[in-house]
């Protein structure tokens, strides 16, 4: 259908745009739903990298609090007041039709104003008038708050604050209409573990721009130039990994699985690309001898990651973190890259046969993946054929793209 359909106000609690994971979802999705004629709003904090194409509201900022917010902080509540004043205003200025809250926070968010939005909305909207009983609040659920506040060692799973952060996680996914999930398991874990109703969960996955993340995307004296940009030796066999630099994502372990590698094979060398904390793990590369074989690249923007990536003759999927998606396995597959991945259910579902898992936490397995694959070029070829196969076949954003608009269909009835 030509023209706008529906008027989106996105509510995405974080300091958008970032290039790392749930942002990536974030933008790729207001991209798809902006290209088949939506009109999209994203309220979200004061810090982050605009992106050309897309209106961006953004709050005040706070003075002791200048930098981008990655995962936990109490800092975040200060913001999330600001959020909510911003979003307030927009809604009154917009009159969406959606509201598409991001995150546990945004879903927060983006309840009472779902209640009080029908009073601001015009006599009808751009596709069938207002909905009953208010603005439809569509969560779209990443990965379970205080699973992630454990993971980044924010809170005890014994704890009182705890406790208290669980309840408040289950009354927040009982608020939306719906529920938009990245994975099967995502799914399950909100039915199984929160009480959700099934019937108001609907599955999006993550997905890949297969036309940008494809083999090829430059060519191999640009490949070779970049090598030696980043101080890669000629005849390295290279392993590369994409994403935060965290425990939880299973960074420390990686680093202890190229000390077993590099026993057996001392070509091979670690591409190790993301932030924060890349002092703190280079140090603690040198601190292991691994400093010659290893290079950190820091923040790679997200419109160069290809190429980045192309570098890459093996990719390693290190998280350890089971209640959150992994979209950089996308990012991987599409560039026909074999992938050596933890053993958690969101690998298995994204990778499928054409994965190699290694049990959670083994480090030693880890690095015997790796070597059997750089030993074994023509099956990693295979493998990683296979993988580009598998997500141009069932992980594109245009198909996404349909689901959402029919999940906006649904309940804007």
């Amino acid at each position: 259908m030509p023209g706008e359909r529906y008027n989106i106000l996105m509510i995405a609690p974080t300091s958008f745009f970032a290039d790392y994971g749930s942002h990536v979802r974030i933008l790729e999705e207001a991209r798809t739903l902006q290209r088949m004629g939506n009109r999209i709003t994203l309220c979200t904090y004061h810090s982050g990298q605009d992106v050309d194409d897309l209106t961006i509201e953004r709050t005040a900022g706070i003075p002791w609090r200048k930098g981008y917010e990655i995962g936990s902080s109490w800092h975040k509540i200060a913001f999330d007041v600001l959020l909510s004043v911003k979003c307030a205003a927009v809604l009154r200025r917009l009159k969406p039709d959606v509201i598409h809250a991001f995150l546990h926070e945004g879903a927060l968010i983006g309840y009472p104003l779902s209640l009080v939005g029908s009073v601001l909305r015009p006599a009808l909207s751009p596709v069938e008038g207002p909905s009953k009983g208010g603005v439809p609040l569509v969560f779209d659920f990443q990965g379970s708050l205080t699973g992630e506040m454990i993971d980044h060692k924010f809170l005890r799973p014994d704890s009182l604050s705890h406790r208290l952060l669980y309840w408040l996680e289950k009354l927040i996914v009982r608020l939306p209409q719906t529920l938009i999930t990245n994975s099967h398991h995502a799914a399950e874990l909100l039915a199984s573990q929160f009480g959700c109703d099934r019937r108001k969960i609907q599955i999006v996955p993550d997905c890949v721009d297969s036309d940008r993340f494809r083999p090829g995307v430059i060519d191999e004296k640009e490949r070779l130039a970049l090598r030696a940009k980043l101080g890669i030796p000629p005849g390295r066999r290279v392993v590369v990994y994409l994403g935060l630099l965290a425990e939880y994502q299973g960074i420390g372990l990686l680093l202890q699985a190229a000390i077993h590698l590099l026993e057996a094979h001392s070509d091979a060398h670690f591409l190790i690309m993301g932030f924060p904390n890349v002092e703190h793990y280079q140090k603690m590369a040198r601190r292991l001898g691994l400093a010659e074989h290893v290079t950190f690249t820091g923040r790679i923007p997200y419109e160069e990651a290809p190429s980045y990536l192309t570098l890459g003759d093996v990719a390693v999927a290190p998280k350890i973190s089971t209640t959150e998606g992994s979209g950089k396995l996308l990012n991987y597959m599409a560039l026909g890259l074999p992938v050596v991945a933890f053993d958690t259910p969101v690998s298995r579902e994204y990778l499928g046969e054409q994965g190699i898992y290694v049990p959670l936490r083994d480090t030693l397995a880890l690095a015997e993946a790796l070597g059997a694959l750089l030993d074994d070029r023509r099956r990693g070829m295979i493998l990683g054929q296979q993988l580009r196969e598998r997500v141009t076949h069932n992980y594109l954003w245009p198909e996404a793209g349909e689901k959402i608009l029919e999940i906006y269909r649904e309940i804007c009835q």
